[in-house]
């Protein structure tokens, strides 16, 4: 018992650590790079719009949102927040840089964009489902008068926070890919930033790509308490 204890106090920390520190990471690195505001002359949303102009993606609406950073392929639209849309920070142009990778991947028709889409497709349909499991199981349950089977408890959980997880680890190619072989040599071949921020703009390009895999730990975190819930 005593064995039991001291691995679970040498566990715990590390599995909150897995968990949380790379998301803590990822807006500890956007927040800092975020200062000074007006670094540059032209807003995140304003660079948006010269890279897709310049590759021939006119119809490619560049909005802001409170949603997050990202491209929305069924839209047509890079989306930004309102900071690195109006922005003038190395946050704000890298950022915006990043989600227009991903308008020129759905102009190539880049296989793992598309791939991402379907599965972003099936997962909400799973989640529906999980989340009606999860409203229909105590009203079958008080109908029969007899416990719903753990298996389906297991069913509802895993479809809604397992496929979550899965979107957000098959994701993280195509988010490095945005950031690293489409945002990084479009900054530098046309010298939009200044020398001594590339080194900087790698790291918030690589806090932009792993967003996801934070997420994803998240996702696990939650199946896991809910694994732990099941066998209670």
């Amino acid at each position: 018992m005593a064995a039991m204890v001291r691995l679970l106090i040498i566990l715990v920390p590390l599995l909150i650590l897995a968990t949380y520190g790379p998301g803590w990471w990822v807006r500890r690195t956007l927040a800092k790079y975020s200062q000074p505001e007006e670094r540059y002359q032209g807003s995140g949303g304003e660079l948006a719009r010269h890279l897709l102009n310049q590759r021939g993606l006119h119809k490619v609406a560049v909005e802001v949102t409170e949603s997050g950073d990202h491209y929305d392929p069924e839209a047509r639209a890079v989306r930004l927040t309102s900071g690195n849309y109006h922005g003038r920070s190395l946050t704000a142009v890298t950022v915006a840089a990043h989600e227009v990778g991903h308008a020129i991947q759905h102009a190539e028709g880049y296989a793992p964009l598309r791939l991402r889409g379907e599965l972003v497709r099936w997962a909400a349909s799973g989640q529906r489902l999980g989340a009606f499991l999860m409203l229909a199981i105590p009203v079958i349950t008080i109908l029969t008068r007899h416990p719903a089977p753990g298996a389906m408890f297991l069913l509802a959980g895993l479809l809604s926070m397992g496929l979550a997880a899965i979107v957000h680890l098959v994701t993280l190619p195509t988010e490095l890919d945005a950031s690293f072989n489409r945002a990084l040599p479009i900054l530098r071949d046309g010298g939009y930033l200044y020398e001594t921020d590339y080194p900087h703009a790698q790291r918030i390009l690589k806090a932009a790509a792993y967003t996801y895999v934070a997420q994803s730990l998240m996702s696990l975190l939650n199946i896991w308490a809910w694994l732990r819930f099941l066998r209670r």
